[in-house]
Parts: C-alpha cells; sequence; structure tokens
C-alpha cells in the first residue's frame, strides 16, 4: 500500500480548473496523487476549483485574511502551492500564504520565477522559503537556478499526462472549422510576444496550410496579434468551437507548432506524440532538456522536412514519439516520483534515455 494512503492534501493556486498550463497540471497532479490514494481537494481564487476563495484571485485587491486560509487548509496533512508563490504576480496574496504556512509541510511547485521576465528581474527575496517546504520545478534548468540565485534545493518533477486520443471527431471538428483537405497547423498555446505567432504563420504558408490559434490574446498582445495575423497572408482559426476540446483540436490537425522563444515547459511537446502529430518546435532552452529524452521533432525554422514527412508520412517516427512520452511522461511515472517526494525521501533527477534528435 502507499506511504501516503488516505493522507489529505490541498492543492492551491490563484486559479484552478481551466485551461491554462498550471491549471491543466495541477489537474495532472491531482490524478497522480489520488492514484497514491490521497484525498485532494482543490483551493483558488478564480476558476472551478472544489473551494473558491475569492482573495487568492490574481486580481484581489486584497491578500487573504488568515481565517479564510484556515477555513480551507487546516486539516490538510500538505499543502501543494501551485505557482502562487512563484511568479509575484500579486505579491500580497502570496506573501499571506506564505506566512500562514510557515512552519507546517507545504510543497511549493514552481513553473516560473522571477528572473525569469523582466519586470521581476530585480527581486532578491523570491521566492519565499521556509525549514518546513519542499520546493519543486517542472525543469532541470529552473532547479540549477534556483540553487545557484536563491540557494534553495528544488526536485524536479516533469508534467504527468493523461491525454485521450479521439481520431473518430476529426471530421467533424474540421467541419465546424470549415477547412478542407489542407493541412491544419495547430498552434495550442496563448498569444503573447514570446509564443513566435509570426513563425507560426510562415510554416504554416511554407506548407500550403490553414493556422490555427486555440488560445486567447493576453498582455495587451491584442493589437499586435491582429497586425501579425493579418501580414500572415494564410486561412486563420481563432479559439476552440464550443463543445470541442483540446483533444479535439489534436484529432483534427495535420501538425502542431510550438515555435516558442521561451517555455517553462510546453504542453504541446508531449501532448503531440500522445496524439500521434508531429511537432514543429522552436528553440527555446527547455526543449532542449526535454529532447534529451529522444524526441524526433522538426525545427519550427525550416518548415521544409515537415512539409516532405506531411507529402509522405512516416508513422515509424508518430510511433517513436508516442512510446518515448508515455514511457516518461504519463500519470504513472509521475505518481511514482510524487510518493517518495511527498515525505522527504530522496529521489533521482529525472535522466534522458536517448540522445537528443530534431528531425532534420
Amino acid at each position: 500500500m502507499s506511504t501516503v494512503f488516505g493522507r489529505r492534501a490541498a492543492v492551491v493556486s490563484y486559479r484552478l480548473g481551466m485551461a491554462d498550463g498550471v491549471s491543466v497540471t495541477a489537474a495532472q497532479w491531482v490524478r497522480a496523487l489520488r492514484r497514491l490514494g490521497m484525498r485532494v481537494r482543490t483551493v483558488a481564487g478564480d476558476g472551478r476549483p472544489d473551494l473558491l476563495v475569492r482573495t487568492l484571485a490574481l486580481e484581489s485587491p486584497r491578500p487573504p485574511r488568515r481565517g479564510d486560509l484556515a477555513a480551507v487548509l487546516d486539516g490538510v496533512d500538505l499543502v501543494i502551492v501551485d505557482n502562487l508563490c512563484s511568479l509575484p504576480m500579486n505579491q500580497a496574496v502570496g506573501e499571506a500564504v506564505a506566512d500562514y504556512l510557515r512552519g507546517r509541510p507545504a510543497l511549493l511547485r514552481h513553473h516560473d520565477l522571477p528572473w525569469e521576465r523582466p519586470q521581476y528581474a530585480e527581486l532578491t527575496t523570491w521566492p519565499p522559503d521556509d525549514p518546513a517546504w519542499r520546493h519543486v520545478t517542472i525543469n532541470e534548468l529552473a532547479r540549477h537556478a534556483l540553487l545557484a540565485r536563491r540557494g534553495i534545493a528544488a526536485t524536479t518533477v516533469h508534467h504527468g499526462f493523461d491525454e485521450r486520443p479521439c481520431p473518430e471527431q476529426r471530421d467533424a471538428v474540421r467541419r465546424r472549422l470549415k477547412v478542407g483537405e489542407g493541412p491544419l497547423v495547430l498552434q495550442p498555446t496563448r498569444a503573447i510576444a514570446r509564443k513566435g505567432i509570426d513563425v507560426g504563420l510562415a510554416l504554416t504558408a511554407a506548407v500550403g496550410g490553414t493556422y490555427w490559434l486555440t488560445g486567447p490574446a493576453e498582455d495587451g498582445y491584442q493589437g499586435e496579434l491582429a497586425a501579425v495575423l493579418a501580414a500572415g497572408r494564410v486561412p486563420v482559426r481563432r479559439r476552440l468551437p464550443f463543445g470541442v476540446r483540446t483533444a479535439g483540436a489534436y484529432a483534427a490537425c495535420d501538425a502542431v507548432v510550438l515555435p516558442s522563444t521561451w517555455e517553462g515547459f510546453g504542453l504541446p511537446l508531449i501532448e503531440a506524440a500522445l496524439h500521434r502529430k508531429p511537432i514543429a518546435v522552436g528553440a527555446f532552452p527547455v526543449a532542449r532538456e526535454l529532447a534529451a529524452f529522444g524526441f524526433r521533432w522538426f525545427d519550427a525554422d525550416d518548415p521544409g522536412p515537415l512539409l516532405a514527412w506531411l507529402a509522405d508520412p512516416d508513422p515509424g517516427l508518430l510511433d517513436h514519439n508516442e512510446a518515448i512520452a508515455r514511457t516518461h511522461f504519463d500519470i504513472d511515472a509521475l505518481a511514482r516520483r510524487l510518493e517518495p517526494l511527498l515525505w522527504g525521501a530522496p529521489i533521482a533527477p529525472p535522466v534522458p534515455r536517448e540522445a537528443a534528435h530534431l528531425t532534420a
């Protein structure tokens, strides 16, 4: 029986139960923890958590009171703070949570860290730390930087996926989008400057396809996005039609593009493998870390090889990527890494099994 069976955990963040990366991967942890036999509740200021505390929201004008936190967190064995104490996007909220948790078991998971964003780069007191806490990063680059910059030791725990491919939805979703037989190139990201929208459009033009950007424009990028899309000179589809989920988007597309200049992880790298789609990738640092597991990806800046693959698809590439994803990045792999971490036992760092490779 699991050593954590029957224990109670709370996952806390600004927002949970939505389609953003923190929500998606927090849900992965909830599934993995429940697989280990833990009882888990989610707590957030926005979205669809189990327990809603409005003063935890990113836009909250005041931090949560100690009594508000006690009402939802007292009685749990472990609090998992998911990115709320990582970037100081609402520092007063993060500090209130940190103050409440001092001296009690907590696990702080960091998707983003202050020096990764120019507006926070000079902050030297964040993330907070306490002897009772353990820290988790989602990549090795962040783990090394956290130790070097803040003297905080952490463990890398890559995401664990529980994808449910639905290839039978392909034709119906394409009809909803009103796309024909040409390649449909999916970029399943938000629209912000670092996502490389212009590169995704250029690749789509080179393969003679339709470009599909599913996420919203954020961080003041709306005006620039309109100009970039207009200059792309390819058919464009925006957002997910009502009732269509991300799995349906993967079913409908012919290729995936992730041309970002920076990602803390890059969920489409693994999702594309599990949905058996080729992916063209930008040269962001964490992509190189994950490529070391042996994935075969296309270069987002060189559309020729992807065009050739689409003209003569090789299912062996899809088999290869899917096998690596299922071995290293499924929910069972996540649960195996979480169990010893939860109660203090050391665990080995993630070790890639194969050499890195981008398809030439």
